[in-house]
């Protein structure tokens, strides 16, 4: 990686609904979850400028995105939907989770050969273990009904005090069963990635 992210593992998750209390789907709908435990160069002591990191954080965004979508056995393009969220260790601020934001949506969006949606985001401080709610919407168009949605993502030993875990989520589908009206797929028309 670089000097200001050494990487101590990655944590991954894989679910495949079939049906979730209604008929069998003619494909499940597919979620994946990488998280990438990254040593805080700024825990313990408040930093004025953080900045530097985050250039640095580009590589490993899309390293993860390459990882969510080998284990979804996807190419860019067959990604319905995506997220991102960020655990720091308690040694650290909410704000050294904001670096994150741009790199983590540029590295998606390289690895993805481009997107439209934003990609939603989560955040917290916590101690290792944590559980995190990793949303999802839309690639295209983040207001598709059927695609909102969320997978869970924990590192058991992580985040340690002094660590950050970067995360990055995809799915290949929507909810299994969506019935709720809204903006459906085929009804993506705009192209501002909204609508």
């Amino acid at each position: 990686m670089s000097d200001l992210v050494k990487l101590r593992k990655y944590v991954s998750l894989v679910e495949e609904t079939h049906h979730d209390g209604g008929p069998r789907l003619g494909r499940p709908v597919t979620k994946a979850v990488v998280g990438g435990v990254v040593a805080n160069p700024y825990a313990g002591r408040h930093v004025a400028d953080i900045q530097p990191m985050m250039k640095e954080l580009e590589p490993l965004a899309v390293d993860l995105t390459e990882r969510v979508k080998k284990l979804l056995g996807a190419e860019g393009s067959a990604l319905e939907a995506y997220g991102k969220g960020v655990i720091v260790g308690i040694a650290g601020e909410l704000e050294h989770a904001a670096l994150w934001h741009q790199p983590s949506g540029f590295g998606i969006r390289h690895a993805m050969g481009g997107a439209k949606s934003i990609v939603p985001s989560t955040v917290k401080v916590a101690a290792a273990g944590a559980r995190i709610d990793i949303p999802l919407h839309h690639v295209t168009a983040a207001y598709v009904r059927s695609h909102f949605d969320s997978i869970e993502f924990c590192v058991p030993d992580g985040p340690r005090p002094d660590e950050i875990v970067f995360i990055v989520a995809a799915a290949i589908g929507g909810r299994p069963h969506a019935r709720v009206g809204g903006l459906t797929v085929d009804g993506i028309k705009v192209g501002d990635g909204q609508r």
